[in-house]
């Protein structure tokens, strides 16, 4: 089961991030990354902006659900523990000071 969530948690993070590398910049500063309206007629800037707006809202949900299931069965299949539970290490007596190994110099 988990194998299968994983797999699927895989294909959703690569199309999330193709989708959001398909999109285009808002900010194109230095000219970069087209514009223009270079698509022709098939659809408009505003609809291809729509599409792929709704496509990364809908991966990046899958994705969320996804982690969610898969911090949910990877808690299920280990005993639950806290680190409050475990004891304190605590040491049994300060190190004492020795001798140095190296002669001071005077």
């Amino acid at each position: 089961m988990t194998a299968v969530i994983l797999v699927i948690h895989l294909l959703l993070a690569i199309g999330l991030v193709c989708v959001v590398l398909l999109q285009r910049s808002e900010g194109g500063v230095f000219g970069m990354g087209g514009g223009g309206g270079g698509m022709g007629g098939f659809m408009t800037g505003r609809a291809t902006a729509d599409l792929l707006t709704r496509t990364t809202t809908i991966l990046a949900a899958g994705f969320m659900a996804s982690s969610l299931t898969l911090a949910i069965l990877s808690s299920n299949e280990r005993e639950p523990s806290s680190i409050l539970d475990q004891p304190l290490a605590v040491p049994q007596a300060p190190a004492q000071p020795g001798e140095p190994s190296v002669p001071l110099a005077k």
